[in-house]
């Protein structure tokens, strides 16, 4: 039956309509994925000897150990943004006598071949190889590394159970914060009490057989929950939800620009795609400790300056380059009605105003590395709020490819075009390239100066620039619309 589920599966794909741009997305997607297994192929045979020469006292092993929990807590954050769950088109075999304990098998037994499965298989499998070299006994290695599979299993079940649930999100992510937090002030040492649980399954191989244990009863609740929700009246009941509706009285006090910032706000939060894009704007104010934590960048770094850049610009660049794409499916009829549009462009900047204000509140706390990283972050914000933000405004009037709203955001090309591949070369190149030579010829103090009046200047001039920016949307703007029409564009 699994034979020919699959074989079913893959006659949908290549009769699918969308063939060609579905193919040549899978072949794009596919050389990202030979890269990113390459590369963690690679680190996971040099990991041993990195440990080895960074903590020469400890088991590079037991370091490994200690490091487990970030890696399972990550794969979940991780997963919960990228994976898509694999739901085949099971209401056709509804009416089959097909046995609905063999479709819930398949799904399930679909999603252990995934592509996230492998992530720890191409790390591990070189590491092992590497600790047999070295001597380790070959038995206590392969359970061990037998059990970081069956841990794997669980996580990729697990992540089946609180999919789509923003409090398991925030519970994920605060648990990676808290143990960080714990670490990095020596308040407990979480990860050497953790990673000495991680350790016994080397020491006693036996403990296999508690991951196997576990991994069986996420399946069991996953194919339980399943099972009972496979039923063809399920799929002819219409899907009902309670909206929270909220008519925003607060933005009213905004003025002329109060109805159109309540419709983008409401876009944000209804729809998978944007509001996916706002938890991850928000998740990535974690990127500076990437860089503030490695002794291979000085305090006065360039690459300091991207980093400024893209925290404090996140939601800028997430949300800003698909301006006006996010409005594709009414943007003919908006343009229709005697709409002013110097107040709709304004709107879009005033909510990428406040993002920028409220992510370098949040990237504060990286005084605690030296007041030049507070110094660079505090002139990215005001950078961006006077530079990049007219400039994304500008390329976003290039913008001609719609967007459904109700896709999710995983994997998802819809608005992508070339557009999006060149405002990175102005966003960041300009900054980065006007810091590093006033950094290197005068002094950081000048560089830093330097960005902060643009901005400052830049904010000054934004009715002007603004004036620019809608007589240009308004001269694209029939072809705009002829773009937005093309459903399959």
């Amino acid at each position: 039956m699994f034979k020919h589920f699959t074989k079913l599966q893959w006659q949908s794909f290549f009769r699918s309509s969308s063939l060609g741009k579905t193919l040549g997305v899978k072949i794009l997607m596919g050389f990202f994925a030979i890269y990113m297994l390459a590369s963690l192929a690679m680190g996971g045979a040099g990991i041993f000897f990195m440990l080895q020469k960074v903590f020469p006292d400890i088991d590079p092993l037991v370091s490994v150990n200690r490091f487990l929990v970030y890696w399972i807590l990550a794969e979940l954050f991780l997963r919960y943004f990228m994976q898509k769950l694999p739901v085949m088109d099971i209401k056709p075999f509804l009416s089959l006598p097909i046995k609905k304990s063999s479709l819930t098998h398949y799904v399930l037994a679909r999603s252990t071949v995934s592509f996230y499965n492998l992530l720890s298989v191409f790390f591990f499998v070189p590491f092992c190889i590497v600790l047999l070299t070295k001597g380790y006994p070959a038995l206590n290695v392969s359970l061990w590394f037998l059990s970081i599979v069956a841990i794997t299993l669980s996580i990729n079940y697990i992540n089946f159970i609180i999919n789509k649930n923003d409090k398991a999100l925030i519970l994920v992510g605060a648990l990676l914060l808290g143990c960080y937090a714990l670490d990095r002030f020596d308040i407990y040492p979480i990860t050497e009490h953790i990673g000495n649980l991680f350790y016994t399954l080397y020491e006693n191989p036996v403990w296999l057989i508690l991951t196997v244990l576990f991994v069986g009863c996420t399946y069991y609740i996953n194919y339980n929950y399943l099972r009972n929700r496979i039923f063809l009246d399920t799929t002819l009941k219409k899907k009902t939800k309670q909206v929270v509706a909220s008519d925003m009285k607060w933005t009213r006090r905004l003025g002329h620009i109060a109805p159109f910032l309540q419709l983008d706000l409401k876009l944000i939060w209804r729809n998978k795609r944007t509001k996916t894009q706002v938890f991850l704007s928000l998740a990535m104010i974690l990127y500076g400790l990437v860089f503030y934590t490695m002794d291979d960048f000085g305090s006065t770094s360039p690459m300091l300056v991207f980093v400024g850049i893209f925290m404090t610009g996140i939601f800028l660049m997430n949300f800003g380059q698909f301006i006006p794409a996010w409005d594709s499916e009414y943007y003919s009829m908006m343009m229709s009605q005697n709409i002013p549009l110097r107040n709709y462009l304004e709107s879009k900047a005033g909510l990428i105003y406040v993002s920028i204000v409220v992510m370098f509140l949040l990237s504060v706390p990286y005084v605690y590395f030296g007041w030049e990283a507070l110094a660079i972050n505090f002139s990215c914000a005001l950078y961006n709020l006077g530079v990049n933000v007219p400039i994304i405004l500008f390329f976003g009037s290039m913008n001609k490819k719609r967007i459904d709203l109700g896709k999710s955001a995983v994997a998802n090309m819809q608005g992508v075009s070339a557009v999006q591949f060149l405002v990175g070369i102005p966003l960041f190149g300009i900054p980065m390239i006007l810091f590093t030579v006033l950094n290197y010829w005068v002094s950081f103090q000048v560089a830093i100066i330097t960005l902060s009046a643009l901005g400052v200047v830049g904010f000054a001039l934004r009715n002007n620039l603004l004036d620019m920016i809608t007589r240009l949307y308004r001269n694209k703007k029939y072809r705009m619309i002829a773009g937005f029409k093309e459903k399959n564009s």
